[in-house]
């Protein structure tokens, strides 16, 4: 435990501030896990450690709003624990968790059990649970029971919501719950055999592909039934122009709809596929679309179409990535890269400031999600992440913290380091030089 600590010299940026400024270099005193004092040259005894904050930046914590940490019944993939560690080591001191694990998070016993596990960690893990009874898309889970557990969302994700009369019902409860309606864009019967996104590359390299119109037939459908029920919906990693599109329409409209993208949608494009020989680490659930895809998706996320920034953290264990493409899982690890990819690909562009990327990252998922959103003013507890937007440096196997390996970014230069997380009474450093 590490109760006491002096931040020392660090810049503060406050997202839940009017201006989202950044402050000039100060210090920052934790006592006892709440921030005790902020201000300049603070004077502490020598019992307080100190940590050099100078010239790196200071956040509220980091949420990753959708995460699979694979337990119950997949933990030679990943754990709570194990993903909590990926989790720090990216800089989130928050995630959500999907529900596709063994069983499914259906029952509120299994919420409960995901949170128990998760006090043995310093990493906030919120439980999404699912909509419908085993994931099976017959039957309307105990959705109210559910969010007397904790479930502080509901998706079958991984598993699309395919009869549009169970997703009127969920959208109706989500009206009467205050929660979102997390749904995998994707009409199956479009593409019940796709391995990759549906174009020119997939044709010239002879895989059944996933179309985009898949993807968008379900969103402008789940729009409809969100204005006729008047519930709430979360699109989640989008991945397609059109659907971008639709979304902003839908907001337009005045319709309360939410959006997410993943960092590895914002990197590569189906190319990749061919480019590395069929790498199953480029093979995920949206797969990798064209660069036309990834040129609308960063628009969204310029012009607050797309509310927040995640990773679909996947983790598969290297036994079942190692076969061929059309056999291999879908996912990739996100957790340890998410904020090194978001300064290369967004930061640096100019596609978004700082203070925009880290909102995204902060106060849209937890608004999204019905959470409070720690800030960081005395009195209030400390959950903070300790950053740059600025260094370069090579991913390497080394930097992985998660349980499973499966990530096509090894070797890849990033911008912007996470250096260290406080969160529920720990310091914890990652990266040190």
């Amino acid at each position: 435990m590490t109760p006491d600590l002096l931040l020392r010299g660090g810049t503060l940026l406050r997202p839940e501030s009017k201006s989202r400024q950044l402050s000039g270099p100060t210090d920052l005193l934790i006592r006892d896990g709440t921030i005790a004092e902020i201000g300049d040259d603070l004077e502490v005894g020598e019992d307080v450690p100190e940590y050099d904050a100078s010239g790196k930046l200071i956040s509220p914590g980091w949420m990753d709003m959708h995460v699979h940490f694979r337990e119950p019944g997949y933990e030679h993939k990943e754990t709570i624990a194990t993903g909590s560690r990926a989790a720090l080591a990216g800089g989130f001191t928050d995630v959500a968790c999907m529900p596709n694990t063994d069983p499914p998070i259906h029952t509120r016993d299994v919420v409960e059990f995901v949170r128990e596990r998760a006090k043995d960690t310093s990493v906030g893990v919120h439980p999404i649970a699912c909509v419908s009874k085993e994931r099976a898309g017959e039957e309307i889970a105990e959705m109210a029971d559910l969010q007397a557990g904790g479930a502080v969302a509901f998706s079958d994700d991984g598993a699309p919501v395919q009869k549009a009369g169970l997703m009127r019902r969920a959208l109706e409860y989500s009206s009467m719950l205050d929660r979102p309606i997390i749904n995998h864009m994707e009409e199956e019967t479009l593409n019940p055999n796709g391995q990759m996104h549906e174009g020119q590359v997939s044709a010239r390299l002879g895989v059944d592909g996933i179309p985009a119109a898949s993807e968008d037939v379900m969103i402008a459908r789940d729009i409809e039934l969100t204005a006729l029920t008047g519930g709430d919906l979360h699109v989640a990693h989008i991945s397609t122009a059109r659907g971008v599109e639709l979304v902003r329409r839908a907001k337009a409209r005045g319709i309360p709809v939410t959006a997410e993208v993943c960092t590895h949608h914002l990197t590569l494009t189906d190319e990749a596929v061919e480019q590395t020989g069929f790498d199953t680490n480029t093979k995920m659930h949206p797969p990798l679309r064209s660069t036309a895809d990834v040129a609308a998706l960063k628009e969204g996320l310029a012009d607050g179409t797309i509310d927040a920034l995640c990773t679909d953290h996947a983790p598969h264990a290297s036994h079942e990535k190692a076969v061929e493409f059309n056999q291999a899982p879908f996912g990739i690890l996100g957790l340890e890269t998410a904020w090194g990819l978001i300064g290369r690909e967004l930061i640096e562009p100019g596609v978004l400031s700082v203070e925009e990327a880290v909102q995204k990252l902060t106060v849209a998922p937890r608004r999204i999600l019905r959470l409070g959103v720690p800030e960081i003013v005395e009195g209030d507890p400390a959950r903070l992440t300790v950053f740059d937007a600025s260094t370069e440096w090579t991913f390497t196997e080394e930097d992985i913290r998660s349980k499973s390996q499966n990530t096509p970014f090894v070797g890849s230069t990033m911008v912007g380091r996470p250096w260290a997380v406080y969160s529920d009474g720990q310091f914890i450093q990652h990266n040190e030089e």
